[in-house]
Formats: structure tokens, C-alpha cells, sequence
């Protein structure tokens, strides 16, 4: 059995209906035919009621206007007991009258006889029908369309509509026969009143019947062929798309494909039946089937759908950072007052929320937002709401966007090149839809540009996306200037730096950001909105890429996956994702491995020592980690190598500041944690599997000291001086020093300040120098130690850059 829904085009004139008989007639029965209201008809009847609310006579030339209409189609396609459909068809029209009538009377309009009122369409369209078709029957969609309100919105009451439509149509009564089914209406559950599913309802009736029923295919009857590849009247060459997934059909209906109402896919994919939308004026024509395991074509997208009357609403506000809660007033307050949005942008610093809404309903939002902040916005604390207005949004739309790399950097260089300003961008993390918002102005040019662009080298070129310019960023950048030509001499390899980024600010040129000035011009971009990174980088999608991260950012860090998977290498200074959960670690180390790119972070541990690289080549050539010993903290290494007569525990901590070899906030340092990191990070690449909460922790800064603010916690260190300078001498008598040493063994994990004597290898480590015993099966009666530099800005960056030249040849 399949189920049929035909639209209001479909049954809109006599040339539509007809062919709808013929289409129907020609189905295996049974089957189900879902109908809309004749073309136009529901609009007619909203503004014939809201005229009759509004007190103007003219209400009645617009009901006469409803009934010519159903007479002339009756006496165009009926023949069979005509005078009975006529007597039926009147008996609703004067019904319909007599409650616009009282409309007149009352000056007044509900919601409950707005949907009174809209119902009439389709109770006349199926009469029509029903009497048209042979061998049909008519089903009240009332009776088992069944709706709930739930916080002041209706909703299908799916238990019960499933129990009433199952009893409607039980095999024994569905026969061999035709059966015609009202779209859009339904009632309530408790009173029993009409209630109406909305907009694009009788799709949606259609779909729950065919879920319901298990239907072989749900058929969407329209006046297109299908879901075309974009609007052929803005774009005279587009064609019909043969198959789509379900994601993308919901992708393409939501951004203004108006082939089919988005919520008709759930409820049919999550049974796996097929929609198959035709057109009714070309029933021959081959259609669009959506469905599962839809074959590859090879093509990049599927679609472009864009949506006109597009408008931005801004919520800014300085006091915004942070704080939390805002955002849900802001989404809570607009879906009280029936706005719904497609695009949200948040600022990185979350001083700003840009909402992407139709431009009706703009001015309500902002009125709306204003009322509901507006303390705040008297306090200053919130901006007045901001609008702007007269802009479009396009989506582009496939699912082998997520397996083709360079998609979004062809999408966007397309637009660049043909001077297209995009104003605002999405992407969602499935990877099958990237929208954007630009001026309306350029609405068909950019559907232009996009359509009819998507149906050897001297040097290896390396494409550098660079974040974080600060001490490690920044000599970073100092080093790849200085030995760029060399490189090109010597290795045959370009390094191309095409994005830089700061916290909120960022430079991307395809060409090749001037490494001599672009600290200025960094300085002179406007700050960027959230989101702002992983566009540039991943919309570039420029060829051999590398994200360079120089930050200590976790925002930054969530983004590794996201370049990943669109075949940009991964180089980090920033140690957050690979020592945050063992199974965010793994997944990227695994999709780096699949995609064929690099996840290299060498700097994590030891900063420009081959820590990391060692224990992966021991790895790789069969050798088995044993044991890590290790002194990885540079910052404490300088504080207990400083202590002395005249220079106490405290002052040795504020050296260690100064001279920028801890966190501006050392408690960072003296916690442990940082070193907890790396011993996490040099397990993992070791072999085992380790969490941060799995390093046993033995530190020697009392608790209470952790707690309160920095200045408290500066006006409380001289307390610890007298005790650790006594100790001290203890140990200088003994000739031994402390060392706060990190221990991996057979996977156990520890960290701890322990004292050493002149025969232990950490005893004569100097300044911020680190140091690590590997002990492996190979290396096991006398261990392999790695020695040198473990902080500073100019070694780390030179492993940066080390771990950049790595990645040549992905």
C-alpha cells in the first residue's frame, strides 16, 4: 500500500484534478490519498476572516468568491450524482458562512475558530475528490488526527493517533479500495475540538499515515518535477535531483526548497520508507525518491536552497560574557512569541548573539527582546536590540560535502572572486549543509556563481594557518620568516602562511599573509564573531593545509576534529585536547591516521625536546615503554634549583614569574596539573590508556593556598619560607635536591616532589632543563635519557616548527 498526498496545485484547477484521477486510479489498491485544499483556497479563507474581525462588508464578496469557486470546479469534473455533491458541498459553505457572520457580529477572532475556519478547505477539496475517483472513500481526519497541547503549543498525540488511525484503516476496512483523507486537520484529544497541524499539515498527515501503516512508499504530488538542484526560476539550467537522503531533503526543505514540509521526513525515515516526490503535471517524469543508502554520485552537493527576506537581530552587551542563562532568555522569549530562527552566530568573546529570522519578524523580535531585557538594557549592561535587514540566506547541500575535501574553500573562493560579502556562516557538524547570509542584492548572482562552479609544482607548499600570537606564536612566526628561503633551497619546501589569529581577531589570505607587518595588520581587523576560526580555516580549504596551534585555548582545541576530518594536519603547542578524555585523544589520532593527515604535538612535553617523537619511533621499530621517570615542569625545576640562604621559597616563585617561566597565576605551576598533563600525554603515546583523574598526586603546597585570589594567595607564600628553607638544609647537608618527578609504570601514574642524591640522573639538571629515563625492553638495564631545554618561547616554537616540516607529504 502506498499513500499519496496531493497539494493545493494538485488539485487546484480542472486540468490538476483530472490528472490526479488518473494518477490515483492507476496505484494498486490500496491506497490512501491525502488532499490539501483547492490552490489558494486556505489563504482566502484567513483573509476572508480577518476581514469579517475587522468589521469590513467585503467579507461576503470574499465568501462568494470561496463557493464559486468549489461550484465551478463540481460542474468542470463531476458527473456522477452531481446535485448530491452540490447539496453536500452547500451545507459546509453555509456553515463556513454563519461563522464568519458571527465574526462579523463580534468583531473577534480566535485561535480556536481560525481553525474552525481554515478546516473547510480541505472538507471540501476531499468531497470533491472522493466523488471524483472511482471506487473510493472518505475518511474524517478528525476522528484520528488527534492533538495535545503541550506550553501552549499543539502537538500530534502520537500514541493515540497511532491506536485511532490503525483501528481507521485496519486491513478489513482498507480493502480493495481508494481512500481519501483530509491533510491538515485533526482535533483535540480532550475537548475534541478542530485543531489543524499548521502549515504544510497535509504532508505531514500523509507521512504519520504511511509511518503508521507501514507503508510501502509515501508519494508527494506537486507542481515540480522533484527537488531540483536550485530554483529554475532564478537559475533557467538547474535540473531534478533523482535521489537525496532524508538529511539532505530536510537540509534543502528547511532553507526554502518548498517541495516538501520539513517535518514530513521524520516521521517516514525513522520507518525507512521511501518518498518519492513527482510532479502532477508530469507524471511520467522521473521525480526525486528520498531515501536510505543513497548511492554515491560523485558530486560534491546535491542542491542550493536560499531563502529570501532574511533579517540578522544582534543582542550585545558587555556584562553578556560569561554570564549564564542569557541565551536561554533570549531563545525562550522568541519561541513564546512563535519566532523561530535558522541561524545562530555567537562572538568568541560572548559580548554579541546574532540571530538569523525572517525580516517579518524582525521587528516583533527585537520588541520582544527589548521587553525582556529591558533592566539590562536600562542598566547598560545590554544594548537596545539591533536589526538589520534586506538580506537572503543560501544553503548549499550534500552529504558528500563531509567526504570531499575543499568544498567550503570552493564555495567561498567562487563568492570572493565574484565579489560576493558574506555576511554571516553556518556549518553544521554533520557536514552535509553550509549556509550563509549575504545582502539580497546578490541573492542571483551568488545562486549563479555556485550552481555553474559545482556540476605542477616547483616547491612542496606547505599552508599554514597559525593561532595564537603570542611569546610561542610569535617567535614562531619570527622563525618561519627567517628560514623560509632556506627551506626553498635546501628541501625544495614553500611554507605559505595563510591565516593568523589572535583571540578575537584573525588575517586569511589564500595568497600569503607578509610575515613583516602583520602584527598591524592583525591589529586592524574588527574583532570576530564565534564560530569565526573553523570557518576561515575550514572555508579556505586550501590544499597540503597545517592548523598551527600556538594558544592554551580548549575553544581552539575542540576544533582539531573539525580540521581534521577536512584533511587539515593538526600541529599544537596546546596540550589540552591530547591530554583531555583518552577517547577525544584516540579519535583523533585515529582520524588523523585514516584521513592522511598529521596530529602532531611534539611541544606538549618537554617543549622542544624529542620526547614524544623517541617514544613513537621505540614504538614503531617493536620496542615495549616500561617505564617514564621524568622531570617535566621547567617552572618548578627553576623555583627548587633557585633556592638558597639568601633567595626563600617565595621569592623563587616570583622569579620564576618574572622571568616568564611560570603562569601569570604560578599556582597554575605549583599544582602540579600542568605536569599531570604532560605525564597523561607521554602515557597515552606510550601505549596505555590514561585519564588525568588516574595520576596519583602527592603536592607540598597546602590546599588552602590554591583557594581565594592571586593576591591573597602572594600575601600568604612567605608563610611556607621557613619550612622549606629548613628542609633545604637538611638536604644540602645530606647533598641531595628536590625534584618534583613524574612516574609511569606498567601504566600507573604518578606525580610528586621527591628529594635524589648526587648518583641520581635528575640531581645536576639545571635552570628549567628537563629531563626523561625511558625504560623499555630494549633499553631496560640502562635506561634511554633525554635531556635540554624544557620551557622557554624560542625552543618550543622551533619544535612547532620541527613538527610543521614533519607534516610534508599530507
Amino acid at each position: 500500500m502506498r499513500v499519496l498526498k496531493f497539494g493545493g496545485t494538485s488539485v487546484g484547477n480542472t486540468k490538476s484534478i483530472l490528472n490526479l484521477k488518473k494518477i490515483a486510479e492507476s496505484r494498486e489498491l490500496p491506497a490512501i490519498l491525502v488532499v490539501s485544499a483547492l490552490g489558494g483556497v486556505t489563504d482566502t479563507l484567513i483573509d476572508t476572516a480577518r476581514a469579517a474581525a475587522a468589521g469590513r462588508p467585503e467579507y461576503r464578496d470574499m465568501m462568494r468568491s470561496i463557493v464559486n469557486r468549489h461550484h465551478e470546479m463540481i460542474y468542470s469534473v463531476i458527473t456522477r450524482d452531481r446535485d448530491g455533491l452540490l447539496n453536500e458541498i452547500d451545507g459546509l459553505l453555509d456553515e463556513l458562512a454563519s461563522i464568519y457572520q458571527g465574526v462579523y457580529l463580534i468583531r473577534d477572532l480566535s485561535e480556536k475558530t481560525t481553525a474552525t475556519i481554515v478546516s473547510y478547505g480541505e472538507r471540501l477539496s476531499s468531497r470533491i475528490v472522493a466523488r471524483l475517483i472511482d471506487n473510493a472513500v472518505l475518511h474524517d481526519s478528525r476522528e484520528f488526527m488527534k492533538t495535545e497541547v503541550k506550553q501552549g503549543r499543539t502537538f500530534l498525540d502520537t500514541e493515540l493517533t497511532r491506536t485511532l488511525v490503525r483501528e481507521e484503516f485496519s486491513p478489513q476496512r482498507l480493502g480493495h479500495m481508494i481512500h481519501i483523507v483530509p491533510g491538515f486537520i485533526s482535533s483535540s484529544r480532550d475537548t475534541g475540538e478542530v485543531t489543524n497541524l499548521g502549515r504544510g499539515g497535509s504532508d505531514y498527515t500523509a507521512s504519520v499515515l504511511a509511518a503508521l501503516l507501514d507503508a510501502e512508499a509515501l508519494e508527494i504530488w506537486t507542481d515540480v518535477d522533484g527537488f531540483m538542484t536550485a530554483d529554475p526560476r532564478v537559475i533557467p539550467t538547474a535540473y531534478t535531483i533523482s535521489t537525496l537522503s532524508y538529511g539532505e531533503a530536510m537540509e534543502l526543505s528547511n532553507f526554502g526548497a518548498k517541495v516538501i514540509y520539513p517535518p514530513t521526513i521524520y516521521p517516514v525515515c525513522i520507518r525507512h520508507i521511501p518518498i518519492y516526490v513527482k510532479n502532477t503535471f508530469n507524471p511520467e517524469g522521473p521525480g526525486t525518491v528520498i531515501r536510505d543508502n543513497v548511492e554515491n554520485d560523485g558530486k560534491p552537493i546535491k542542491g542550493i536552497s536560499s531563502i529570501g527576506g532574511t533579517a540578522l537581530l544582534t543582542v550585545s552587551g558587555l556584562s553578556m560574557v560569561g554570564v549564564i542563562g542569557v541565551n536561554r532568555r533570549i531563545f525562550t522569549t522568541l519561541a513564546d512569541n512563535g519566532i523561530s530562527v535558522f541561524m545562530v552566530s555567537q562572538a568568541s568573546s560572548e559580548t554579541s548573539t546574532s540571530i538569523g529570522m525572517r525580516e517579518q519578524d524582525a521587528e516583533k523580535a527585537a520588541r520582544v527582546l527589548n521587553e525582556e531585557f529591558a533592566k539590562e538594557i536600562e542598566e547598560g549592561a545590554i544594548f537596545p536590540m539591533h536589526t538589520e535587514s534586506g538580506l537572503a540566506t543560501v544553503a548549499i547541500v550534500g552529504d558528500n560535502m563531509k567526504h570531499i575535501p575543499g568544498i567550503a574553500g570552493k564555495l567561498f573562493g567562487t563568492l570572493g572572486r565574484s565579489g560576493i560579502s558574506i555576511i554571516s556562516v553556518a556549518q553544521g557538524a554533520s557536514e552535509t549543509n553550509i549556509s550563509f547570509v549575504l545582502h539580497k542584492d546578490y541573492l542571483r548572482k551568488a545562486l549563479n556563481v555556485i550552481h555553474d562552479s559545482f556540476f605542477l609544482s616547483e616547491y612542496k607548499e606547505l599552508n599554514l594557518f597559525i593561532c595564537g600570537v603570542g611569546t610561542v606564536g610569535g617567535k614562531l612566526i619570527e622563525q618561519i620568516r627567517s628560514q623560509r628561503e632556506r627551506l626553498k633551497e635546501t628541501h625544495r619546501i614553500k611554507l605559505n602562511v595563510v591565516g593568523i589569529a589572535s583571540s578575537r581577531k584573525a588575517l586569511f589570505d589564500r595568497d600569503g599573509i607578509d610575515l613583516a607587518n602583520y602584527r598591524e595588520a592583525l591589529d586592524s581587523q574588527p574583532d570576530r564573531k564565534q564560530g569565526f576560526l573553523r570557518e576561515g580555516v575550514v572555508g579556505m580549504n586550501i590544499f597540503n593545509s597545517v592548523f598551527v596551534d600556538c594558544t592554551a585555548s580548549r575553544e581552539v582545541a575542540e576544533l582539531y576534529q573539525t580540521f581534521i576530518d577536512h584533511n587539515i594536519s593538526v600541529v599544537a603547542a596546546n596540550k589540552i585536547a591530547a591530554s583531555a578524555s583518552y577517547d577525544t585523544y584516540r579519535r583523533l589520532k585515529d582520524s588523523a591516521l585514516t584521513r592522511g593527515v598529521k596530529f602532531l604535538f611534539e611541544t606538549n612535553v618537554g617543549a622542544g625536546l624529542p620526547i614524544i617523537g623517541t617514544i613513537n619511533d621505540l614504538l614503531s621499530s617493536g620496542d615495549r615503554i616500561l617505564k617514564i621517570e621524568a622531570v617535566l615542569s621547567g617552572t618548578l625545576n627553576f623555583i627548587f634549583n633557585a633556592l638558597s640562604e639568601s633567595t626563600p621559597f617565595s621569592k623563587a616563585v616570583r622569579e620564576a614569574r618574572d622571568l616568564g617561566f611560570s603562569e601569570p597565576d604560578p599556582r597554575i605551576d605549583l599544582s602540579g596539573q600542568d605536569v599531570v598533563r604532560k605525564l597523561v600525554i607521554l602515557t597515552r603515546e606510550a601505549g596505555y590508556r590514561g585519564e588525568q583523574e588516574d595520576v596519583e598526586k602527592h603536592l607540598f603546597i597546602p590546599a588552602e593556598l590554591f583557594e581565594g585570589s592571586l593576591e591573597e594567595f602572594w600575601s600568604r607564600l612567605p608563610e611556607l619560607d621557613a619550612e622549606f628553607e629548613l628542609m633545604r638544609r637538611e638536604l644540602e647537608a645530606e647533598e641531595r635536591r628536590w625534584r618534583f618527578v613524574a612516574r609511569m609504570e606498567d601504566g600507573r601514574m604518578s606525580v610528586g616532589l621527591e628529594t635524589v642524591d648526587r648518583r641520581h640522573p635528575f640531581y645536576n639538571l639545571e635552570g628549567s632543563n628537563n629531563i626523561v629515563l625511558l625504560t623499555t625492553e630494549r633499553y631496560h638495564e640502562y635506561p634511554m635519557l633525554i635531556q635540554g631545554y624544557g620551557a622557554g618561547a624560542a625552543v618550543t616554537a622551533a619544535g612547532v616548527f620541527a613538527n610543521i616540516i614533519s607534516s610534508v607529504g599530507n
